[in-house]
């Protein structure tokens, strides 16, 4: 056995231990980063960058389809399934080497490609080393859900794991699972032309503003997806190409592929978590406002942590270990300012509390305010017009933001902003935004919070009024 000594142990190469691995090693830290898998975790080899590639291409057969509205002929795309495919696994290797065992080791980091179990509390054997380590951070992600529904074992599925090596484009794509990665494949494989029904057991889109997911789901069905709310999965049966999934009121939907997309696990198998003190949770590794375990020379981030599961909160979250691990500073974990993104068409974004929350939470102290899309001048020229955005204000100081439309992760990364900084409404209507831009869209917000202390108040009209007599 190869005995190793470290400042810091990482284990799980996804998008937050190679932040933190990053940092660290180049802080002058010794560093020692375990993967057993692909480096870059799932969201370089199967998740939000392989979506985007695919909703990008489903995207321009959208466009294709519906070129008429602009003056240009539309035109029925042919559709290559397979050459998408391959632009999917084009991007995915333009960006590996970012995320590569050479270039972490340019940085001075220990790579070692095989899985880590603790045998200590400060000890990791992984292959032939044993790694003993000051400090040790559990990112090892999260995986599909498999939900335990009679007959799946023996029918041929597809997860956002296996999907990518799908080369003939279904049929028929039944989903199970209305969140936002089943809706974000339902939708692009219907622009790439199949039949998509998407099977959900309680609301589609149902961690979102329900004002906002309505719009998005209409704009859904609009475009064929049929989307079966309150439709739980009862039994699923038959081979390749012809699928069926009866639900639990006796309804049969037929397909040639089915994609199931209920939800994520942390990966914490095979751990050994219990040798070293660490508890988990129904979700994942239990940690405090620190990120620290039960066993305080252990962290976890991102997925594995059981919070929100999304890229840049395991980023947020190595930036946290970081400054604990190396510093000895009391960084704290905190969610108020973190953004989310569903990737639909129209897109759907929040950060912050949503209006249900901020209600309960701020009762009347609290105004909710919006400008709708088709108020902008650019989404009139463009003709993307559908939606709106949304902020919750609470003592002059915005507490959350909604957005549904085009663009709207990249909107919301204003509000993001504003809230991280505790930025006042006040400041946002001294910005000035280029004419013609979606951004103004954020501008008019901000004026629509103040509108009715200006216009509609007696005393300004008082002050006014009296100004105007006595003014030279």
């Amino acid at each position: 056995m190869n005995s190793i000594k470290t400042d810091l142990l990482v284990i799980g190469a996804g998008s937050g231990g190679l932040s933190v691995a990053a940092g660290a090693a180049q802080m002058g830290a010794d560093v020692t980063l375990l993967e057993r898998h692909k480096m870059g975790g799932d969201c370089l080899n199967y998740g939000c960058v392989p979506s985007k590639a695919i909703i990008k291409a489903g995207k321009i057969a959208h466009e294709m389809r519906h070129a008429a509205t602009y003056g240009i002929g539309s035109a029925e795309p042919e559709i290559d399934y397979a050459a998408v495919k391959d632009h999917v696994h084009g991007v995915i290797a333009n960006i590996a080497p970012h995320d590569s065992q050479e270039r972490f080791e340019g940085f001075g980091v220990r790579v070692i490609r095989e899985h880590g179990r603790f045998v200590s509390e400060d000890t990791v054997e992984a292959g032939d080393a044993r790694i003993t380590a000051r400090r040790i951070v559990i990112a090892t992600g999260s995986s599909p859900f498999v939900p335990p529904i009679p007959g799946l074992e023996e029918v041929p599925y597809l997860t956002n794991e296996s999907l990518w090596d799908l080369r003939e484009k279904p049929a028929h794509l039944i989903v199970i699972g209305g969140g936002p990665i089943g809706m974000e494949m339902a939708q692009a494989h219907r622009r790439l032309g199949s039949e998509v029904t998407v099977l959900e057991g309680e609301k589609a889109l149902g961690k979102d503003d329900p004002e906002l997911a309505a719009i998005a789901l209409e704009r859904l069905r609009g475009e064929g997806l049929v989307i079966e709310e309150n439709t739980k999965a009862a039994t699923v049966r038959g081979a390749a190409g012809a699928i069926e999934v009866e639900a639990e009121d006796g309804r049969v939907f037929k397909g040639s592929h089915l994609l199931v997309a209920v939800g994520r696990r942390a990966n914490t198998d095979g751990l050994d978590l219990d040798t070293a003190g660490i508890k988990t949770t129904r979700t994942g590794v239990k940690v405090d406002d620190r990120l620290r375990t039960t066993n305080k020379r252990v962290y976890a981030i991102g997925d594995a942590a059981g919070g929100l599961q999304f890229t840049h909160v395991a980023g947020y979250h190595a930036g946290v270990v970081v400054q604990s691990a190396l510093f000895g500073l009391p960084a704290k974990a905190k969610t108020a300012h973190l953004p989310w993104v569903t990737y639909i068409e129209p897109e759907l974004a929040q950060v912050g509390l949503t209006e249900a929350q901020a209600r309960k939470r701020h009762g009347p102290k609290l105004d909710v305010v919006r400008f709708d899309y088709d108020g902008n001048d650019r989404a009139q020229a463009e003709r993307l017009t559908d939606g709106f955005v949304k902020v919750m204000v609470s003592g002059g100081k915005p507490v959350g933001a909604s957005i549904v439309g085009h663009q709207a992760g990249e909107h919301i990364n204003f509000w993001a902003f504003a809230i991280a900084n505790g930025v006042k409404m006040k400041a946002v209507t001294n910005m000035v935004s280029p004419y013609p831009t979606y951004g103004e869209l954020n501008k008019r917000v901000a004026g629509a919070y103040f509108s009715p202390k200006l216009f509609d108040s007696s005393a300004v009209k008082r002050v006014v009024r009296l100004v105007q007599r006595y003014l030279p």
